[in-house]
């Protein structure tokens, strides 16, 4: 995948293979099909915090970067860089636009915007956008980029239901091959937030600590783990 010259690096985790798409199956397949050219235009995702609209865009940003020029920006970080920060790349072949409400109602970076989407569709480039609302809930200082926004794919995520959140970690535990045994699974269930920042963040911490000290998660680990960190 072409690197950004931003310093902006996309986890090794955040990929397709590594998200349980419950209940946005839909989303998660037209995402898809948007980074393998299987589709175009453009496509919009919002939602909560925690229902893995930054993982969705990685990772359509990681499939795309097998076979073409993907980008993947972080515009809540941006916002200080001005509008100037997306110039030239159009020239992208999928672009995905991160926390894109930070910066719409900002009239130079709404200029910005309106012109790469406009560049992008003249050449057949494809966007994807990830904000908290859909587009016609969103502050726009130039109603027309709205609008054009509104008229592709929208997606409002669900996010998992409780008795999934654990089967996706499961999933991302197996894919860095750890294994979380059931009654490990159980007391993290009745302990810990069900919001999946929350979990993933967790499984960073004993999947490092894990690495150092070649240890299962088992949950006398994890609470020595904790008591550490605490």
């Amino acid at each position: 995948m072409r690197q950004l010259p931003l310093g902006i690096r996309i986890p090794d985790r955040a990929v397709f293979a590594t998200f349980l798409p419950g209940r946005d199956a839909e989303a998660v397949h037209h995402l898809k099909a948007l980074a393998g050219g299987e589709a175009a235009g453009t496509a919009w995702i919002c939602g909560a915090a925690g229902t893995g609209k930054s993982h969705l865009l990685q990772a359509a940003c990681v499939l795309a970067g097998e076979q073409a020029r993907a980008g993947y920006l972080p515009l809540a970080r941006l916002a200080p860089c001005g509008g100037g920060a997306l110039d030239g790349l159009a020239e992208f072949d999928l672009l995905c636009l991160d926390d894109i409400d930070a910066v719409t109602e900002d009239r130079e970076w709404a200029r910005a915007l309106f012109a790469l989407h406009r560049e992008m569709e003249e050449r057949g480039g494809r966007l994807i956008a990830a904000a908290k609302r859909p587009p016609a809930l969103t502050g726009w200082a130039l109603k027309d980029l709205g609008s054009r926004w509104a008229a592709g794919a929208v997606f409002q995520l669900k996010g998992l239901e409780d008795a999934q959140a654990l089967d996706a970690l499961r999933l991302r535990a197996a894919v860095r091959g750890l294994d979380v045994p059931d009654d490990t699974a159980r007391w993290l269930e009745r302990r810990f937030p069900r919001d999946m920042r929350s979990l993933y963040d967790l499984l960073d911490a004993l999947d490092e600590e894990s690495l150092i000290e070649r240890r299962r998660l088992t949950v006398p680990f994890i609470r020595s783990v904790l008591a550490r960190r605490l």
